[in-house]
């Protein structure tokens, strides 16, 4: 069971570059007791790609998931600032 729940979406946009991303991440158990990271990233507004990443024990998700997310904040992604309606 997972303690807590991890779900990051994170945006990288650069309009001189023609450049809008996101990138997102939960951990989630599977059906056979797994702990699971699952990784989406693509184009905003495009279905993108998908990887899941399949664990034994939560903290390896957990230390995986931070990893990422340091990752991600030293190439420029950040939290949406305003929500789509």
């Amino acid at each position: 069971m997972i303690a807590q729940p991890y779900h990051l979406y994170v945006e990288r946009s650069d309009a001189a570059r023609n450049m809008a991303r996101y990138y997102a991440m939960s951990i989630e158990p599977n059906l056979f007791g797994d702990v699971c990271l699952l990784r989406k990233w693509g184009r905003i507004g495009t279905k993108g790609q998908m990887m899941v990443h399949h664990f034994g024990r939560e903290e390896e998700a957990v230390e995986l998931f931070l990893d990422l997310l340091r990752q991600k904040r030293k190439r420029g992604y950040r939290p949406r600032t305003s929500v789509p309606t």
